[in-house]
């Protein structure tokens, strides 16, 4: 049993680095977009996201995010969002989006309203939420420039961050082709992450650094694999972005068999995520709350966590203090 309670995990105002917004839309609300739309859903919708492999995954997750055909229905999406986030004590998220899976909306539009759907949360009360849109494995170096080049253009205060995501055991080996457009987002001071050694090894999480030069990774946990790799993101303090559901899904078979203690115990800087919740039926406090009953963690525990998570975003340093003194004075430390 954990020493944490519900309510302590809930209180603690929370942070979470690696969430997709396309894994977020609720049952209800594709009901009723799929209504609109005139489509009937693959599967029931309480089956929606029962696949067998990633592929079939993000096959799905496309068909959902393709019922987005205004802009209005796409701020409201974000506003949803943020109305869960608040429901589960996170006051600030750096949210993946990726306009590959949205066919409804140009990038432009896309972002312009999920910007807007934030910036009403935020002047709800309901948390501070930036996007980091993000590049699908599979498309060319040119596609990725042009994204780092609409991102410069575009002038979203709310644009933090590029990703990369997608299967990278299909794509094969794909830092070389995005390492160009990986330097534009640093000259423009954009913050970088990858998706990485989830789908591909130790390799994989090798690149992301040495060729994307990123200062965080969303899974990483096979740099296990490679003391190598693994000296690498000690040396360099990287940090993982860990999602332990999403890998016991689609990775481990079992908790037991997932590095999160070896990598803690190697003293990997690493955050608790939930990738993509509503498509994984769960939230950020059961995660956490998975992560503190297999780690063994204390209050003390978590509210470091939370400050490590702080340490990792891509927000100014004057919003990073002022993360860090709410999490303080909610704790009372």
């Amino acid at each position: 049993m954990t020493a944490l309670s519900g309510e302590q995990v809930r209180a603690v105002p929370k942070i979470e680095l690696h969430i997709h917004l396309e894994g977020t839309f609720r049952p209800a609300r594709v009901v009723e977009l799929a209504a609109m739309a005139g489509e009937d859903p693959p599967r029931p919708v309480d089956r929606l996201f029962a696949v067998d492999n990633l592929a079939d995954f993000l096959e799905t997750l496309d068909w959902v995010c393709g019922l987005v055909r205004d802009q209005p229905t796409a701020e409201q999406v974000a506003y949803d969002f943020a109305t869960y986030a608040h429901d589960q004590g996170i006051v600030y998220a750096e949210v993946i989006v990726n306009p590959t899976h949205w066919s409804g909306l140009t990038t432009a539009e896309l972002f312009a309203a999920c910007a807007r759907g934030f910036d009403r949360a935020q002047a709800d009360g309901l948390g501070d939420f930036r996007l980091l849109p993000s590049i699908l494995r599979q498309q060319s170096e040119q596609e990725a420039r042009q994204l780092v080049e609409w991102i410069e253009g575009a002038g979203l205060d709310r644009i933090v961050g590029l990703s990369i995501d997608g299967n990278e055991d299909a794509a094969g080996r794909t830092g070389p082709r995005f390492a160009p457009a990986y330097a534009d987002a640093a000259r423009i001071g954009l913050g970088r992450t990858a998706h990485a050694g989830e789908s591909s090894g130790a390799e994989g999480v090798r690149d992301a650094i040495e060729l994307l030069g990123v200062s965080r990774i969303d899974h990483g946990v096979r740099c296990i694999e490679d003391t190598g790799v693994l000296g690498m993101v000690l040396e360099r303090g990287i940090t993982l972005n860990v999602c332990l559901t999403s890998n016991c899904t689609l990775l481990y078979s079992s908790l037991d068999d997932h590095p999160i203690r070896e990598l803690a115990a190697a003293g990997v800087h690493f955050t608790i995520n939930t990738d993509d919740p509503e498509t994984l039926g769960i939230s950020l406090c059961s995660e956490i709350t998975l992560a503190a009953e297999h780690l063994g963690w204390k209050l003390s525990d978590l509210i470091a966590a939370q400050h490590r998570a702080v340490d990792a975003t891509f927000c100014s340093e004057a919003d990073k203090q002022a993360l860090r003194a709410l999490i303080d004075q909610t704790v009372g430390t």
